[in-house]
């Protein structure tokens, strides 16, 4: 079949469309609150599915079948940890960013611990968002870039120019919006698109399921002979030092994915700016238990897809379906095998949910730097519409900053969702950790806070390189060990109160 005229003509009307409609959504803003929290005037079950687009959008779409079409559902214990760590996150969390007015995640270390705390923590997440998300730019490439590749309308570049060039494009529609229209228009185009691209998933699951010559009994054949419906995993039979490398046992996967959701949502701007924007507690409490509902229902759904596609490709490798890597398969069977308009349609909803996960980035990487950071250190001296205008132009930075990234990521190795979630668990252990001292230690300062943070990055630094630990755990060992240095220096150090 291929990739039609029509489906191109498709890709290009959807991309720009929606790209005008984010704009369009959120063109009135008077001040920065507004541009990064909506005016706290924003649905929490549109907060709810933003949520859920931003985190698993690109990756879900394409790394998530590939998971599966490699080996089997065990990846779900995963999302089973995420449900109970955002039920944490709404009953402790929450609470805590209400308490005053908050305006980003790193507020409140301001607020507990004082100013230097929050621009370390406010930093740290701005480097590690640029590197995930940098993946996730990628990962959105990897279809736009088979489309270009196989309409045969560029001939001579390389797959890398391929790659470069789909970022650049999907780059510059995702600043277009977010420049104009702020958090709003974020917030209301992720709904819009995850509707869409988890519809277009079921779609293509059942186009499959029909293209298989004995239909549900040939897809049955095939995961029987692999063991593909394997969803539980204990890990007990095997040795402690190949116990702690496995990601997908129960133990550490209900564990560790647990606390990996409190430090990703309760930490990371990139969630805690929606909630922000709820209306009051209640509202963003429902709104971050909901999304880990979501998510879990999410993952169910391309997993399946992933073991459709094992048993239409009669579970060739990738290489010996003449990709470079795994995440390519299910992009290769919507452009190549689906009818014609219906795979541009698919194609569409994906990119166009990737570009809403890419705003989502920029508006809490603005935020982050201009509400954390310029602002404090700018003082009451800016009017709003200064402030704004500034924030527009940060916004404009952090985009070129992305793109950049995303492009030194060509020719990664390993499935994309698996890399992103490793980057981000680099760091997440000490954000996690610092919110942890202050709300369990009354006593702990700003000194403890910083010491202990620190000295979280430098042993996961080492331990990364050397101890060849599943990612899951990232999060558990970093976390512990700021808490427990943060403790022990507050009693064996005299106190000298914050940091100034």
């Amino acid at each position: 079949m291929g990739f039609s005229t029509v489906d191109v003509w498709i890709v290009i009307v959807y991309m720009v469309a929606s790209t005008g409609a984010g704009a369009w959504i959120g063109r009135h803003q008077k001040n920065a609150t507004d541009y990064f929290l909506g005016n706290r005037q924003v649905p929490w079950l549109a907060v709810t599915l933003s949520i859920v687009a931003t985190e698993t959008s690109v990756l879900t779409f394409i790394s998530i079948p590939a998971v599966a079409y490699q080996g089997d559902l065990t990846f779900i214990q995963i999302a089973l940890g995420y449900v109970v760590g955002r039920i944490v996150v709404a009953l402790y969390m929450i609470p805590a960013y209400y308490r005053g007015d908050m305006n980003t995640a790193y507020h409140f270390l301001g607020e507990r611990f004082g100013q230097k705390m929050r621009n370390t923590a406010s930093v740290t997440f701005m480097v590690t968002r640029v590197l995930a998300d940098g993946v996730r730019l990628f990962a959105t490439a990897i279809p736009l870039a088979l489309i270009f590749k196989g309409s045969g309308v560029l001939t001579g570049l390389t797959d890398s120019q391929f790659y470069a060039l789909s970022i650049l494009l999907i780059g510059v529609l995702s600043i277009i919006y977010t420049y104009v229209g702020g958090i709003r228009s974020v917030i209301w185009m992720d709904a819009v698109q995850m509707v869409i691209y988890v519809g277009g998933a079921i779609l293509a699951g059942v186009l499959i399921l029909q293209k298989l010559p004995h239909g549900f009994a040939s897809f049955s054949s095939w995961v029987a002979q692999g063991d593909k419906l394997k969803w539980f995993e204990t890990g007990f039979d095997l040795g402690f030092g190949e116990f702690i490398k496995q990601p997908y046992t129960f133990v550490t996967a209900l564990t560790a994915g647990a606390i990996f959701s409190l430090a990703s949502h309760g930490t990371d701007q990139i969630t805690v700016q929606r909630v922000l924007a709820c209306k009051d507690k209640a509202a963003s409490q429902k709104a971050i238990s909901l999304s880990g509902v979501f998510v879990l229902v999410q993952f169910l759904i391309f997993l399946f897809v992933g073991l459709l596609l094992f048993a239409y490709y009669h579970g060739a490798s990738y290489a010996e379906l003449g990709l470079t890597r795994a995440d390519g398969i299910f992009p290769k069977f919507i452009v190549e095998e689906m009818p014609s308009g219906i795979s541009g349609l698919i194609v569409a909803a994906l990119l166009a949910a990737a570009m809403s996960t890419l705003s989502s980035s920029l508006s809490s990487l603005s935020s982050s730097a201009v509400l954390d950071i310029y602002v404090p250190m700018s003082g009451t001296a800016k009017s709003e519409a200064e402030v704004l205008r500034i924030s527009r132009l940060v916004t404009l930075g952090w985009g070129l900053i992305l793109m950049a990234a995303a492009t030194t990521f060509i020719g990664l190795q390993g499935t994309v969702v698996e890399v992103a979630l490793g980057i981000a668990s680099y760091t997440y252990g000490g954000l996690l950790g610092a919110f942890l001292l202050g709300m369990m230690n009354k006593s702990a300062t700003q000194r403890d806070a910083i010491i202990g943070f620190v000295t979280a990055l430098v042993v996961m630094t080492v331990v990364i390189r050397t101890a060849h630990i599943a990612w899951p755990l990232y999060t558990v060992i970093g976390s512990t060990i700021t808490v427990l240095v943060g403790s022990t220096i507050g009693r064996i150090l005299p106190s000298r109160g914050r940091l100034s």
